[in-house]
């Protein structure tokens, strides 16, 4: 394994995350990033190991999609393929990996360390795809999907719940579109020095505000900002669909003012007359109708 006894002594969390314990000489070629290779002799890069983990993980990603979207056409599959299977997405998983995400555990050169290559989405992404093609080496196809599985099938079912949109700004405005919202606007603010540079993105929604949302790129804080506010809007929604879903059963579970539950109400006026007049006629007792006419006689005669 590598000097970096930092890496070295933590890479087991790494592992523990993906549930394989691989082989160190292949781990750490899969974390090999080739500006720390080009620096130090020309070491093997983990750029083969990314073609073929790319290869396993869309083999995977597409089956599973293939069979939990039955009635999905040829062209909605791809398009949720497309939004589980892309740097952005591969880029958050890789995040989630450890304690310190999978940037903790690459090898890179001092240009890319210094430039902020330990969070940079392409790199992260790529690192991933390494390490799912090491683990289809050591181990074979099934328990790389087991692994895949354990990472993107949260993510695959997410996808999958907004619609199958490409990215999170198509699906807010599928989403603000079918509310009535209007179009979303976005806001961004850029800051740091050229090469560490970070931006901060909002986006408007009726007057609303959602995001703050950082990246390493306008496109990335801009996905993440419309991804805050879909999840915010989605959840408004959903509540605000649970609230007239349960007035309406109140209201239908409750008996009419004075009317007590299991008692039937009174009969229509209509009916109440038709009843009286035959009351009043063939059995000697007053019909309604005539007792108010005597006693508006009476009333007369006082």
């Amino acid at each position: 394994m590598s000097n970096d006894k930092r890496r070295r002594t933590s890479v087991g969390h790494l592992e523990a995350a993906f549930g394989v314990a691989l082989d160190p000489e292949l781990l750490e070629r899969a974390l090999t990033h080739r500006s720390y290779a080009y620096e130090n002799g020309g070491l093997p890069t983990n750029e083969r190991l990314e073609f073929l983990g790319d290869s396993v993980l869309g083999v995977v990603i597409t089956t599973a999609l293939f069979h939990n979207h039955p009635d999905l056409p040829e062209g909605q599959l791809a398009k949720l393929r497309a939004s589980v299977v892309n740097m952005r997405a591969l880029a958050d998983v890789a995040r989630g990996l450890g304690p310190d995400g999978l940037g903790a555990y690459l090898l890179l050169g001092k240009g890319e360390e210094t430039t902020g290559g330990r969070d940079k989405a392409s790199i992260l992404a790529d690192t991933l795809e390494a390490l799912l093609g090491a683990i289809y080496l050591q181990y074979g196809l099934d328990t790389a999907a087991i692994v895949i599985h354990r990472l993107f099938d949260p993510l695959m079912a997410e996808s999958a719940g907004r619609g199958a949109a490409l990215d999170w700004k198509t699906s807010l405005q599928e989403l603000t579109a079918a509310l009535g919202l209007g179009v979303p606007e976005y806001r961004i603010e850029g800051a740091g020095p050229d090469h560490l540079k970070t931006f901060t993105a909002w986006v408007v929604v009726a007057g609303n505000r959602y995001g703050g949302a950082e990246g390493r790129s306008k496109k990335e804080a801009e996905q993440r900002a419309a991804e805050s506010a879909w999840r915010v809007l989605t959840a408004h929604a959903e509540a605000e669909q649970a609230e007239r879903a349960a007035q309406a059963a109140t209201e239908e579970s409750t008996p009419a003012a004075g009317v007590a539950p299991g008692v039937e109400q009174p009969a229509a006026p209509a009916q109440a007359r038709v009843a009286a007049e035959h009351n009043g006629s063939g059995n000697g007792r007053v019909g309604a109708p005539d007792a108010v006419a005597e006693a508006a006689d009476e009333a007369g005669r006082a």
